[in-house]
């Protein structure tokens, strides 16, 4: 059963939202988003300075087993990409709450979260 971290808001597309200083928030896929994909070769993130929509896609995750879009879970202005992941996608899987962290939004709104109990419940998750 993949970890669901306590701490963390997430969208029904498996993406995480980690609030910190102010309206910057972290973004990353969940550790069973990461499980069901396999092995993630590439990963194409948003531009620094480009805007995001909650809902909409902005961005791939590509594995051994398929490509799936990232959709954004919050919309505001992409502050900053992990460049580690970019170079070394292995750690989305190896790490997806921590060092395979993929985006930060300066977010002005979020689209619909789920409580990390909640996204647990609904993917078979555990705490």
């Amino acid at each position: 059963m993949a970890k669901v971290a306590a701490e963390l808001q997430y969208s029904e597309e498996h993406e995480w939202v980690l609030r910190e200083d102010g309206n910057l928030v972290s973004i990353g896929i969940s550790a069973v988003a990461t499980d069901a994909l396999g092995d993630i070769v590439y990963v194409d993130l948003p531009e620094v300075g480009s805007s995001v929509t909650a809902g909409e896609t902005c961005g791939e995750v590509e594995s051994t087993k398929s490509v799936s879009d990232l959709y954004a879970p919050v919309t505001g202005e992409v502050t900053e990409i992990n460049p580690t992941v970019i170079e070394d996608p292995a750690l989305i899987n190896s790490d997806p709450y921590g060092a395979g962290w993929l985006f930060k939004v300066a977010a002005e709104s979020e689209g619909p979260l789920l409580s990390a109990e909640d996204y647990a419940a609904k993917n078979g998750g555990e705490l």
